[in-house]
């Protein structure tokens, strides 16, 4: 299949190639952000504009509510929506760079790898978390300030608001435990260390888990364009229209579902690890602390629970290896009782935060 026809099928048309000067410029800009962004991992302005400036950079008509750059790897370009002012182009790249630099291909030009993302037979595998993770990067570069959003009836806090908003919010949950640094350093440099931490602390069982259910939140937001774009092409009237708006409807649900599966799976799986890893009381004021303070970034829909009864147990569990600890590694019964003051305190402190909306 020929590179047109392949674009064709992307819902990408060329318009025009960008002057060489203007993509020069493009490159030159983005190697000094990325340089003076990550200083400390080995890159240097003039290494990273030797590479970037092979790109291709083409002006095109593009499906409408697909990305406003598309980095194809099979003639190392980058194609721009024709919406996109000149002065924007520079920030719209820094996302399609990165997927340039990160990618490894074999001898025959087959993709291999792309950060997060291992293809197998072409077929990716990781690919909403690679996305995610590639756009958390670009958001920090740019300077975009994270914030409280709101979609499909998820209130949630996220690094990016306008792109991939869901995938970086649950990405920014796991990195509360692992760091941002290990991330940006297995995306930008395509290697195992992110993943190697997250099944460290968890399990590769759990791993696996995230990984799909980061590619389905993506692959349904995906379904959503589609069908958006089908109706566009139908009269207005046409009795299709209710048939794919209400198909719309149930797969937006379906994300919201997803989205709070893969939060508690987060939550459950990696509080879980820290528990067990409390050797002193130290130790223990800091997992309280920073159990309280998850509450700033997760996602709630109306009739969340799953957090606020999370946290009344764990705050339960502490309780209990605090007075362990005190008594010298002396195990006494886990107290269950549901009206201790103690725990009673903190949940109805959370239930009364999240209500008034401090933590949304």
């Amino acid at each position: 299949m020929s590179i047109q026809n392949d674009l064709k099928k992307e819902g990408i048309e060329v318009t025009e190639k960008i002057d060489a000067i203007i993509s020069n410029d493009i490159s030159k800009d983005i190697s000094r952000r990325l340089f003076e962004t990550f200083p400390d991992y080995g890159f240097t302005e003039k290494n990273l504009f030797e590479k970037l400036s092979k790109l291709d950079m083409y002006m095109a008509n593009m499906v409408e509510g697909m990305a406003e750059a598309n980095y194809y790897y099979k003639n190392t370009s980058i194609y721009f929506n024709n919406n996109i002012d000149f002065q924007d182009l520079s920030e719209f790249a820094i996302h399609e760079c990165i997927h340039y630099l990160q990618e490894k291909k074999d001898e025959k030009n087959n993709l291999l790898r792309m950060g997060l993302c291992t293809y197998k037979n072409m077929k990716p595998s990781g690919l909403g978390l690679n996305e995610a993770a590639v756009q958390t990067i670009a958001s920090f570069v740019i300077g975009v300030e994270p914030s409280h959003e709101k979609y499909y009836n998820i209130s949630l806090y996220t690094p990016s608001p306008s792109y991939y908003p869901l995938e970086c919010a649950l990405l920014n949950q796991i990195t509360y435990f692992t760091g941002k640094d290990i991330l940006y350093k297995s995306t930008l440099f395509s290697n195992d260390d992110f993943k190697n931490l997250i099944i460290a602390m968890t399990s590769d069982k759990t791993y696996d888990i995230l990984e799909s259910l980061f590619d389905k939140i993506l692959k349904l937001e995906e379904k959503i364009i589609r069908l958006n774009n089908k109706i566009n092409e139908l009269e207005d009237g046409d009795s299709k229209i209710n048939k794919i708006t209400n198909k719309i409807s149930k797969i937006k649900q379906n994300i919201s579902k997803e989205f709070i599966t893969t939060q508690n799976l987060i939550i459950k799986e990696f509080f879980n690890c820290e528990f067990s890893n409390i050797h002193n009381l130290e130790q223990l004021e800091e997992l309280r602390h920073k159990l309280y303070k998850y509450s700033d970034i997760i996602g709630t829909t109306e009739n969340y629970k799953f957090f606020d009864e999370f946290y009344a147990e764990m705050m339960n569990k502490l309780e209990h290896k605090c007075n362990v600890l005190e008594n010298g590694g002396i195990e006494t019964a886990l107290v269950k009782n549901k009206h201790n003051r103690f725990v009673l305190f903190f949940k109805k402190l959370l239930s009364w935060a999240l209500k008034s909306g401090e933590l949304n």
